[in-house]
């Protein structure tokens, strides 16, 4: 048997080998797999001392329709810092939320909004509110208690605009009641009077990320269901009015004293789960609900078809399947208005009094009068939906539901209880409102703006030395198509089990934040030399969860 000095770790290991293989060589055991060695992390030429984030909601670390303790620490810029913090990066503060009930309220009253409520949670099969997981809750977070104050380093406010940042009364609890203030940069704007690009500044940065500007732009018309109530932002216009001369601003100033910063573009919002769950034809005659009044439905919606037919519009009839899903009806504001069309066919018809006879009412000429007009006004520019047609999310706890509105308006019309309810139920007899639904045009409209934005992001990153550009709107169409891979877990868009979207359909997991770093990380090495991927300094997708527990404190 040969003999060799050994290291001293492995004698104790020998000892135990030679009583069951005396025969085995020990050069055997001492041989180790050869370990690759990762290079020193360095920095190239970016200076990490004083690191800013400035942004939205994607920047706050915003999840699950809330902002809340446990989603700001991990946030993608609270993630970045600390593997900043390895090169000389210094404290990264944050303005956290009180709790992890999510959301904010004013004098103990959760304030009213899609964005301000407590976090909603996994509920077994979908998302569910978290009170209706342990009980009534209203958040810790009160602007009228515990407000702090900034500048923090973490500069992201959900829900603000590209123009907002610019805005100086955006911070001031005296504008929260007319919606010119947002209750996230009240609680950690330095005064009422600053501005989240001021304050960001304030901060001296050294090195900054300004995240997702031109999202919410396109995003709160696309929540809106492109009704007119919240408009896309112009991209041509002056700073704080336009996209392309305040986003140019907005460089021009972080980059002034000197920083080097990474930007991203816009995805495609469209492509999120908020607006792709949701099928175009929910309506299954399996439904108990559903299914036993096709046929009344079709006998009614009969009547209306020959009057389609008649004024040489097919397209918009109304026809619910038997065996198989049907659309919902929508109402498309695209559409000629054929109110009166309908009216006055239907009141010419010498099938029309029998018709109103059929659901019980007189046949008068008021009365008649009265129901084509009723039928004219909610069918003047609706159709059945299609495959081109996107149903918001919210909109599947509201199809099939009862209109309260529509109920009480029709009540007033002397139409019996019964009959109203018959014909205020969403999306079925009474069309889905415009907030519900995105049409082709309205998305042609989003994708516009984004295509332009994009377009002035790129050129403004490509042309500065000092700016890197992550591309958002790749990272997302490859999520949706595909799936990415991150370590050993493959992140898709599809909602609550996807991995990369949260319960809002909208904003990233912390695994999704954590991908989203790793991209950044990227960029800085590829625009800046250094090697945070070379060296292995970056998240691992195992450290980060993809949904936060009801019971989460």
């Amino acid at each position: 048997m040969k003999t060799k000095l050994m290291k001293t770790k492995y004698i104790w290991l020998s000892i135990i080998l030679l009583g069951f293989t005396a025969c085995n060589d020990i050069e055997d055991i001492d041989r180790i797999d050869p370990v690759a060695e990762l290079p020193e992390l360095t920095a190239g030429t970016a200076n990490f001392s004083n690191y800013v984030s400035i942004g939205a909601s994607f920047t706050a670390g915003f999840t699950d329709s809330a902002l809340f303790k446990a989603s700001q620490e991990n946030s993608f810029p609270n993630i970045l810092s600390k593997q900043f913090a390895k090169l000389g990066g210094g404290t990264f503060t944050q303005p956290l939320m009180n709790d992890n009930i999510g959301g904010i309220a004013l004098g103990g009253v959760q304030l009213p909004g899609s964005t301000v409520g407590p976090r909603l949670v996994f509920g077994g099969a979908g998302p569910v509110p978290l009170a209706s997981i342990i009980g009534p809750v209203v958040s810790t977070t009160d602007l009228a208690v515990n407000n702090l104050k900034g500048p923090f380093n973490n500069m992201g406010v959900p829900g603000a605009k590209s123009y907002h940042l610019l805005f100086n009364g955006y911070g001031n609890i005296a504008n929260l009641a007319t919606k010119k203030a947002n209750p996230y940069f009240i609680r950690m704007a330095s005064s009422a009077s600053a501005t989240m690009l001021g304050d960001a500044m304030a901060k001296s940065p050294t090195f900054f990320t300004l995240s997702e500007i031109g999202g919410n732009d396109v995003l709160g018309y696309a929540l809106s269901g492109g009704d007119g109530t919240d408009a896309i932002t112009p991209s041509a216009g002056a700073v704080g009015v336009g996209f392309d001369a305040t986003f140019g601003y907005l460089v021009t100033t972080l980059t002034s004293g000197g920083a080097k910063g990474v930007v991203t573009n816009v995805p495609y919002i469209t492509d999120l789960p908020h607006f792709t769950t949701v099928p175009f034809k929910p309506l299954s005659p399996t439904n108990p609900s559903f299914g036993p009044l096709i046929p009344t439905l079709n006998g009614v919606f009969g009547q209306l078809n020959q009057v389609f037919d008649f004024l040489q519009v097919p397209d918009r009839k109304i026809v619910f399947s038997t065996n198989a899903a049907s659309a919902v009806v929508i109402k498309d504001e695209t559409l000629t208005n054929l109110a009166a069309q309908i009216t006055g066919v239907l009141r010419a018809s010498p099938t029309f009094p029998a018709f109103v006879q059929s659901f019980g009412l007189p046949t008068d000429s008021g009365t008649l009068d009265k129901v084509a007009g009723l039928f004219g006004s909610f069918y003047g520019q609706a159709r059945q939906a299609k495959a081109t047609d996107l149903l918001l999310l919210p909109s599947s706890s509201v199809i099939g539901t009862v209109n309260t509105t529509v109920y009480a308006f029709l009540l007033t019309q002397g139409l019996p209880a019964g009959l109203a309810g018959q014909f205020s139920v969403e999306g079925i007899t009474n069309p889905l409102e415009d907030k519900w639904v995105l049409i082709p045009s309205e998305q042609t409209a989003i994708k516009n703006a984004t295509d332009a934005y994009n377009t002035t992001i790129s050129s403004i990153a490509n042309s500065n030395p000092n700016i890197a550009l992550v591309d958002l709107n790749t990272i997302l169409s490859s999520a949706k198509t595909n799936g990415i891979a991150f370590d050993q877990f493959v992140l898709k868009t599809n909602l609550a089990t996807g991995g990369a979207i949260g319960l809002d359909g909208i904003h990233l997991t912390a695994r999704g934040y954590a991908y989203m770093a790793n991209k950044f990380l990227e960029a800085i090495d590829a625009k800046f030399g250094s090697n945070f991927i070379a060296s292995g300094n970056v998240a691992k997708a195992g450290d980060y969860p993809t949904n936060y527990s009801p019971t989460l404190n």
